[in-house]
């Protein structure tokens, strides 16, 4: 520390990292706090130092606080007046490119003085997320890297389309989102319909008032190590700036129940917010403990109505014209268009189009919009103006938009949620002798990529489960098919398929035999103390000395009688019960 000694007293100490000056006792307190915050800045979250206390500095020092430390303790005076010395030096040292001096107080980046920045993995939402106005250049966001979803991406709740029930004006998550009440959440719903967005609007509205920091992350990337360090320092934001931590979870499935675990006690004390988003059933993929935790919000799939929205805000938004469909009229935005840019048209059959293909998937609607311009402003490839020295025009049609994606958008995931209800919908569709529904589920199965074996194993089981004797023929025709479709394979095994679903569906239906086994193994899980023995005279004698214990005496071979025989073959306690007409209940 002596390289670093102040030269105004004796006993004054300069951090290396801020330049400020303290006394000895208070320096390594604050190395703690300058640390964690450089590590903050520099990257990912890393092995990080925990600050205990912000010292104070010596009396009668009229230095400000460490810039970029807490925000909270600079006026903004001293503020101002710290950012044109810093800038000035920042400056200088560019220019120079010597050393710094011991003397000299270090500068830091503008960012870092307005705001501390905690992990590198954080997306910081001002920085992604562009603000839909008309203003922005086209050909910069046609252009750009970064999907059109993302830069599109809301910021507000009045930019939020399609989840009116959950958040909707009456809603309870709205007025608790108003008074900056929110609760740990889990959102679950299909790709593309507003997860994370919510989670943003959330951590935005927040971030504005000041009351809570904002710390995404992604469990497809995330380590439970990682995880602790942000939950130690939302340990310390709480205690010494009296702010709570939102910390967003994407993809939360992906986590083991183990790793679920290191959540619980801090969401249960309130040392974190959590908000975890997955397209999987939360019942069984998050731990029940900490199900328990949270409040889970159904996201549903956005209407046709609501991408409709989505993309009059996008094309509004990069300056687009819609050719209206019905009147051949256009539809022109107010902005004024630059002749630096082309002019870009878009039909409204497109946007329809669009809204009706990308089942429901926000994201990819307005990527392939952005995929669909992209392909027609390439084509311009003499520059923006045309022979005559006009600004060339540019249309986009629905052959443009069909050609993006090719083919209907279906939402299927063969080993999540969709595949237990797709293949649930196909197996009442038959029991109910709806061959019609019956097909349409087959095809949404087959067509999203379902493998044909698991179908075919499922049909073998109805044609027992639900036609069983009413039409012994059934289970022969349904193993058939299976056999068929693994010598086969697809696509051309898919009509075989389609005849077992519609001679399922059309023949006649008995549980009966489900429904007897069913109580029979009610019967043995509720009967109360040992099971009944075999009769004696139903076992098997091939000893002497079975035979001598009576062991199939007066058993009566039933080939041997020309008429019926009567005789026992249940145990003694079973005597008269038929389980084709029993109930679990009458024992």
């Amino acid at each position: 520390m002596a390289s670093y000694m102040s030269g105004a007293t004796s006993d004054s100490v300069q951090c290396p990292v801020c330049s400020q000056d303290f006394t000895s006792d208070a320096i390594n307190g604050h190395l703690d706090v300058c640390l964690l915050k450089r590590d903050a800045d520099s990257g990912p979250p890393m092995k990080k130092f925990c600050s205990e206390a912000v010292p104070k500095p010596p009396a009668g020092d009229h230095h400000t606080a460490p810039s970029g430390v807490f925000s909270m303790f600079h006026s903004k005076k001293g503020k101002s007046s710290h950012q044109n010395e810093t800038n000035s030096l920042f400056a200088n040292k560019q220019a120079g490119g010597g050393a710094v001096n011991k003397g000299v107080k270090r500068s830091f980046p503008a960012e870092v003085q307005d705001e501390p920045k905690y992990s590198g993995t954080q997306m910081r939402n001002d920085e992604q997320t562009l603000n839909a106005t008309p203003t922005s250049s086209l050909r910069a966001l046609i252009t750009s890297n970064k999907p059109l979803a993302e830069t599109l991406r809301p910021n507000t709740m009045d930019e939020y389309f399609g989840q009116s029930k959950v958040v909707g004006e009456q809603t309870l998550l709205r007025s608790l989102l108003d008074c900056q009440e929110i609760p740990s959440l889990i959102l679950w719903g299909p790709p593309g319909c507003g997860k994370t967005t919510l989670a943003r609007i959330i951590a935005s509205t927040n971030k504005k008032k000041g009351t809570a920091r904002f710390v995404p992350l992604s469990a497809t990337s995330a380590s439970t190590a990682e995880v602790r360090e942000v939950i130690k320092q939302a340990q310390n934001e709480l205690r010494l700036c009296n702010r709570r931590t939102i910390l967003f979870i994407d993809e939360i499935h992906r986590f083991n129940k183990s790793q679920q675990d290191t959540f619980l006690p801090h969401v249960e004390c309130g040392t974190v917010t959590l908000i975890g988003a997955t397209t999987e059933n939360p019942s069984f993929q998050v731990n029940a403990a900490l199900l328990s935790r949270c409040r889970v919000l159904v996201l549903e799939k956005l209407s046709v109505e609501a991408m409709g929205s989505i993309l009059d805000r996008a094309v509004a938004a990069l300056g687009i014209t819609v050719l209206d469909r019905d009147q051949g009229s256009t539809k022109r935005s107010d902005e004024q268009v630059d002749g630096n840019e082309p002019r870009v048209y878009i039909e409204q059959k497109a946007l329809d189009t669009i809204a009706y293909l990308c089942d429901g998937d926000a994201r990819t609607g307005l990527n392939s919009l952005q995929l669909a311009v992209q392909a027609q402003v390439s084509l311009t490839q003499s520059g923006l103006t045309g022979p005559d020295g006009c600004t060339q025009e540019i249309l986009v049609k629905e052959e443009h938009i069909k050609e993006g994606l090719q083919r209907s958008h279906i939402l299927y995931d063969k080993a999540g949620e969709e595949h237990f209800n797709c293949i649930s919908a196909l197996h009442k569709s038959m029991r109910g002798s709806h061959e019609n529904a019956a097909l349409y589920w087959l095809g949404r199965m087959l067509e999203g990529g379902e493998d044909p074996l698991y179908v075919a194993r499922r049909l073998v089981r109805f044609a027992s489960e639900d036609v069983g004797m009413a039409d012994p023929f059934a289970l022969p025709q349904a193993v058939s098919a299976f056999q068929a479709c693994h010598f086969i394979g697809m696509p051309e095994c898919e009509v075989i398929l389609a005849q077992c679903v519609i001679y399922l569906s059309r023949a006649a239906k008995s549980v009966d035999v489900y429904m007897a086994y069913k109580n029979v193994k009610a019967c043995l899980r509720n009967h109360k103390g040992p099971l009944p023995p075999v009769p004696l005279h139903l076992r098997n004698a091939p000893t002497r000395l079975m035979k001598q214990l009576g062991c199939a005496k007066d058993y009566k071979y039933n080939p041997a009688f020309s008429a019926p025989v009567e005789q026992q073959y249940l145990p003694e306690e079973l005597q008269g019960i038929d389980f084709f007409t029993w109930t679990p209940s009458e024992r």
